[in-house]
């Protein structure tokens, strides 16, 4: 059967008719509707009836008319929910005026628009109608260009306030709910929203735009490559070139220097020619003044020249070999330095970073100290606590946690470190009632970023166990569960059930935990702990010790963190002071590495030195084995000639001589032995004889005047000879063999250079001056081996390689400039959204401002005076109003101190203030009087009909309660809905 209306009121007069308003509301099977159908006035409607008469409805139908989806209703979870029992379908059928100026689509709509959606229990569908009733648009994009069009947000308080909204608006105290209320009604939601999603966007593009910029990386490295190459072979190119005049400059090098070799060869000979007469004559002279002496002197001379030079060699050796054990023992003294300061580098490492480990257990324990909360999981559990406390009315139960802020120790401290090892893995942990709460609680760690939280499912029904005696280990150390206490049963029992805290036992030392873990065999035992974080256990015939954790050196239940603060700062201090000395002791062990090191470097350069002198010795001593040798061969002919002949003789008696020059050195330590004794007679006989010893002296110093000056000649005639049997005759004849050879030579490098290229070619490239043979076919050698390298290396014509650059090279560039057009106009972008944001800041600070008039305004009709304070940052909005009983005092109180009618009356004054600032051609609002007293909604009713009427736009308001004191106009139309059947 259909449901029935009963119209009161007056309705009359002419208006001119408003686009977008609603002029017809018809229901089929939606809700409680079988059949209902409403036609609305174009000012003010109000809708009364009893509750359960299915007043809402109409509302939820307008929600869902214009595209809510059925969450968004707070009515249903799905639209199927919205289909009446029993039926199969649900009809909302809803027709627009769409007059004047602001008509959506005339042309095609006509002057109304009819909106129809089906909802059946697998789908639901949007049509829109013209006038005739003739279908012409069913997509969803087509109603939301006609709700954009008319600025019909129905989402949006201000425009439909269900009843749940009015309660929510009307009677919460909360400063949050309250600004997003204002936020969404005054479009600034909308408006966040869509700067924040084209931020989003925009950051998007710029991390495409990077990513399409690295992608061309690869091709800009390969287009390098090839650049590289395409030099590469231009090099090979040019080391060719090279190559081909370095081939004809080295061939023509030979000739010049054949004809440089032959000019010194002819000079040369010149010049040994004329030294023969020379020589001869000096030889000569040296012959006829030379007297005859005894051959023993000159012979002793010369071995004790050798001898000299001998002793000389042999102190050398062992200077040598002291510096060498010498720069052992300083390399050995370096190593073992460069040892110590490695270690103790190593040492200043460990003490720095257990310093650094002490400073933070310090800003820990001090975090702790402040707020305990944060021992069991640091700053995230407190966001965590604080993402729980937005989202309390969503767990069944509350979850608890972390377990370690419900715990504290019985007695002293000791224990500390111990129940840590125990029990610490748990104190992190939080407790859920079901595993729906776990989700939640898991979907709120996430929000915290408070990642692989520990959560425990435990039913909070269960009552505190009580576990008996025998189910104890039997032994008089305490247990976990003994030391520590809490005043939350559902965390004891959770230590109890998951923990086993009622079988761990404590003990004091290791050796004692060794006897209660192995020997006792205790019943009911599950692990023994001790006071230095040991954990000892049986399982079976396994034994296990596990030592203390490193990681944990704090117990986290001490009832106070002083101490533990003021241990760790002394071992803090302790450290940095053996840091200190460390680096101290660093410091003079590198200033004695740095000494022996100068020292070894030292002592290397003076065995450089005598090792330099040795070689020098050695080649004095040679020299002078090799001269002594050829003084001690028979003396030369007196002519060129015959000296020739008697080379080969005199090589024959050098054997003859050696035997003579071993005589001669036994005849010189006898002629020594008797100068020692004629020393000693001498000696004896100066004294009786000192006249004949001065003219003995000057006897003496006379003939050592003769022998140097016979030695002198001796050694100058010595030399000539020499000069011309080893140098002048024998040079002369090599140098004109070689001078005939060097004279073929050039001939066939004259005829091979002519195949190569003629000698005015090389004329023309600047000649080969400056440059060997040796030399160019040197560099010729290099730039082959080059030139077959790089020819190996890159095997592809060069050509080929510039078409495949420039290609690349064009390709990249057109990348190249797109992603700079799009870097410009993302650029473009970001400049308008920043200038955007800017006056949406501005508009935003405008909008505050005319809130807070307009409310004054609305609550100066019940002589009360108030105040609107927003804050963006915060997110908060808070409402305060003084009374006219107040006006003694200067005070402003938050509206939660008001009655519920003065309260309801400064929300609605509110609402009304949001309902200026907003554009839609209809409005509607449920139950939004309740909780008023009589007087304060006379004074509503009053007020928002004024304010209706005034506006301009369609409202309808919808009331459980008595509308007969709303006053008669013909622009307002009062209706009231059916009782419901029983």
């Amino acid at each position: 059967m259909a449901d029935s209306t009963v119209f009161t009121g007056q309705s009359g007069g002419y208006y001119r008719p408003q686009a977008g308003i609603v002029s017809k509301i018809r229901l089929e099977n939606f809700m409680c509707h079988s059949n209902l159908e409403i036609e609305l006035g174009d000012r003010v409607n109000f809708i009364t009836g009893q509750n359960g008469s299915g007043k809402s409805a109409i509302l939820t139908a307008l929600c869902v008319a214009f595209g809510c989806r059925a969450k968004g209703t707070q009515r249903a979870a799905t639209m199927q929910d919205f289909i009446k029992t029993g039926c199969s379908y649900a009809l909302v059928h809803v027709e627009m005026k769409n007059h004047g100026d602001d008509a959506f689509k005339p042309e095609t709509y006509g002057d109304t628009i009819v909106i129809e959606r089906r909802i059946t229990s697998s789908t639901s569908s949007t049509i829109l109608k013209n006038h005739q009733g003739k279908k012409i648009a069913h997509r969803r994009d087509d109603l939301i260009e006609l709700v954009e069009h008319f600025n019909i947000d129905v989402e949006n308080p201000c425009v439909i306030m269900s009843q749940d909204k009015s309660r929510e608006f009307l009677h919460s105290g909360n400063d949050k709910d309250k600004f997003k209320f204002f936020f969404r009604a005054t479009l600034l939601y909308q408006v966040s929203d869509l700067l924040g999603s084209i931020e989003k966007e925009l950051s998007g593009a710029n991390e495409l735009v990077d990513k399409l910029e690295k992608s061309i990386s690869p091709i800009l490295k390969e287009l390098n490559e090839l650049q590289g190459k395409i030099k590469s072979m231009e090099r090979v190119e040019e080391i060719s070139q090279q190559v081909q005049l370095l081939k004809k400059k080295l061939a023509w090098s030979w000739v010049y220097d054949v004809d440089k070799q032959l000019q010194e060869q002819n000079a040369r000979i010149e010049k040994l020619k004329e030294r023969i007469p020379a020589c001869q004559a000096r030889i000569d002279r040296q012959l006829s003044s030379m007297p005859l002496l005894e051959e023993s002197a000159e012979e002793s001379e010369m071995e004790q020249k050798l001898k000299e030079l001998q002793d000389e060699v042999d102190k050398a050796s062992l200077t040598i070999q002291r510096l060498k054990e010498e720069e052992d023992a300083l390399s050995e003294s370096l190593t073992i330095a460069k040892d110590e300061i490695k270690k103790i580098a190593c040492e200043i490492d460990d003490n720095e970073k257990k310093d650094r480990e002490l400073r933070s257990y310090i800003r820990d324990l001090q975090l702790h100290q402040s707020n305990k909360v944060t021992a069991f999981g640091g700053v995230r559990v407190t966001n965590l606590l604080q993402v729980i406390e937005r989202h309390h009315h969503r767990f069944r139960r509350p979850p608890i946690g972390p377990i370690g802020a419900h715990v504290n120790l019985i007695h002293d401290d000791k224990w500390a470190l111990a129940i840590e090892n125990a029990i610490g893995k748990l104190l992190n942990a939080f407790i859920v009632t079901d595993h729906k709460d776990s989700l939640l609680l898991r979907s709120c760690a996430r929000e915290a970023n408070y990642n692989y939280l520990q959560i425990i499912i435990y039913d909070f029904a269960r009552p505190r166990l009580n576990i008996p005696n025998h189910m104890l280990p039997q032994t008089n150390h305490p247990t976990t569960i003994s030391v520590i206490h809490s005043d939350n049963p559902t965390v004891v029992n959770v230590l109890i059930d998951v923990g086993s805290a009622e079988r761990q036992v404590l003990v004091r030392d290791y050796d004692v935990g060794k006897t209660v873990a192995f020997d006792q065999r205790v019943s009911n035992l599950k692990e023994v702990y001790t006071l230095e974080g040991y954990k000892m256990f049986s399982r079976g015939s396994a034994q296990t010790i596990l030592p203390p954790n490193k990681n944990v050196r704090t117990g986290r239940l001490c009832s106070s963190y002083d101490d533990q603060i003021k241990n760790f700062e002394r071992e803090a201090l302790n450290t940095h002071e053996q840091c200190q000395r460390n680096r101290g002791k660093k410091r003079i062990v590198e200033e004695e590495f740095r000494d022996l090191d100068e020292k070894l470097k030292s002592v290397k350069r003076r065995r450089f030195q005598v090792e330099r002198n040795l070689r020098s010795r050695e080649f004095a001593l040679q020299d002078v084995k090799k001269s002594y040798v050829a003084e001690a061969s028979p003396a030369p002919a007196s002519t060129v000639d015959e000296l020739q002949q008697e080379i080969s003789k005199a090589q024959d008696e050098i054997k003859e001589k050696d035997i003579l020059l071993e005589k001669f050195r036994v005849r010189l330590n006898e002629a020594e032995t008797k100068a020692n004794d004629l020393k000693l007679s001498f000696e004896n006989l100066c004294e009786s004889a000192k006249a004949e010893i001065d003219a003995f002296e000057k006897a003496e110093r006379e003939l050592m005047l003769i022998e140097e000056d016979l030695h002198s000649a001796e050694a100058e005639k010595n030399h000539y000879e020499g000069v011309m049997n080893t140098k002048v005759i024998a040079d002369i004849k090599g140098a004109e063999s070689q001078y005939q050879e060097l004279e073929h030579s050039r001939k066939e490098s004259y005829k091979k250079a002519s195949i190569i290229c003629p000698e005015s070619e090389i004329d023309a490239l600047g000649g080969c001056a400056g440059s060997t043979p040796e030399q160019l076919s040197a560099q010729l050698s290099r730039l082959n081996q080059r030139l077959q390298h790089e020819s190996q290396r890159y095997p592809e014509p060069i050509d080929d390689l510039r078409m495949l650059y420039e290609k690349k090279e064009r390709k990249i560039l057109r990348k190249q400039q797109t992603y700079k057009a799009f870097r410009e106009k993302l650029s473009a972008c970001q400049k308008a959204l920043e200038l955007r944001r800017s006056k949406f800041q501005r508009n935003a600070t405008l909008l505050k401002r005319q809130l807070t008039w307009q409310f004054n305004g609305h609550l100066r009709k019940k002589g009360i005076s108030g105040h609107i304070k927003v804050c963006y940052e915060a997110e908060t909005l808070s409402v305060e109003v003084k009374m006219p009983q107040d006006s003694s005092s200067s005070t402003v109180r938050d509206t939660r101190g008001l009655s519920g009618g003065e309260r309801s009356f400064s929300t609605l004054c509110f609402a009304l203030a949001l309902h200026e600032m907003t554009e839609a051609p209809f409005r509607a609002m449920d139950e939004f009087d309740v909780f008023m007293d009589a007087v304060s909604r006379k004074i509503s009713l009053d007020t928002i009909v004024d304010f209706a009427l005034a506006q301009g736009s369609q409202w309808i308001f919808i009331t459980p309660h008595d509308i007969s004191m709303v006053k008669q106009d013909e622009r307002i139309k009062k209706q009231q809905m059916a009782a419901p059947r029983s």
